[in-house]
């Protein structure tokens, strides 16, 4: 059974930072999604296990970077720049075999959330 285990989440103001990790218990592609109270989970950054390549939302691009640190099996999320409407419960997501990186039925395993809140 894979175990994803989520940290970093809390309450900053708007500007501020913060910095998500995510521990998995083997080697994957990894995914972060988003939550909103009344929205849909939505894709927000992934790291492709097979060539390290990386993808963003347009909503992020340019203020959040994913990293993986492959000695821990390990992704990061470091959320720059935050806007309240960064305001979610974030989702660690892996999977062994993926086409479509964005889609949240493409991962096989979920982290338990986090919520990060911005305040303005």
């Amino acid at each position: 059974q894979v175990q994803l285990v989520e940290s970093g989440g809390g309450l900053v103001q708007a500007g501020g930072s913060l910095r998500l990790a995510c521990a998995a218990s083997g080697s994957y592609t990894m995914g972060w999604f988003r939550q909103a109270p009344g929205k849909e989970r939505e894709f927000v950054a992934a790291f492709r296990l097979d060539g390290g390549r990386t993808w963003y939302a347009d909503s992020v691009k340019g203020r959040f970077t994913v990293s993986r640190e492959n000695a821990k099996n390990t992704m990061y999320l470091q959320m720059n720049v935050l806007k309240p409407e960064d305001t979610a419960v974030y989702y660690c997501a892996a999977a062994r075999f993926i086409l479509n990186i964005r889609r949240t039925d493409e991962y096989e395993y979920w982290g338990q959330g986090t919520q990060v809140t911005v305040s303005s």
